[in-house]
């Protein structure tokens, strides 16, 4: 990747619906270009997909939390088997230190949280889990 790309990146970052178009007018170079760049990010996997990025009104009434959990030993592929068949669970990552994964979860009411997070602690291979109620977002810088 060169300064070109990233600028492409950069901009896209800001606003994932920029076309073609005015993309290659901010970066002043042919449309042709920026095309050929895009083309070449997307097959080359640095460009994933395109994506839409909820605002605060949409997640108002949403109650998010992130769950640490420490797992047995080789049970982490089928954990996370059994947690792409939830559907409030929104990401998982692997951690390094006392926790093994640490996952986002959403759900519309404490209720449904409530029971999403005993449906994780059941899992087999879980041996424990720490929840993490999300309270308010001071600072968001994810795409």
């Amino acid at each position: 990747m060169d300064e070109l790309d990233r600028n492409i990146l950069t901009l896209l970052g800001a606003d994932a619906r920029m076309s073609v178009a005015t993309l290659a007018r901010r970066l002043k170079v042919a449309r042709s270009t920026i095309q050929a760049r895009l083309e070449r990010l997307e097959t080359s996997g640095v460009i994933a997909g395109y994506t839409l990025k909820l605002g605060e009104a949409a997640r108002q009434g949403r109650l998010r939390a992130s769950v640490l959990l420490t797992i047995e030993p080789r049970s982490q592929a089928a954990i996370l088997t059994r947690l792409k068949g939830i559907g409030e669970v929104e990401r998982v990552f692997t951690t390094s230190g006392r926790f093994d994964l640490l996952l986002q979860i959403a759900a519309s009411n404490t209720q449904l949280l409530d029971q999403v997070l005993d449906q994780i602690g059941a899992l087999t291979g879980v041996k424990s889990s720490e929840s993490l109620i999300h309270l308010s977002t001071r600072l968001d810088r994810a795409v």
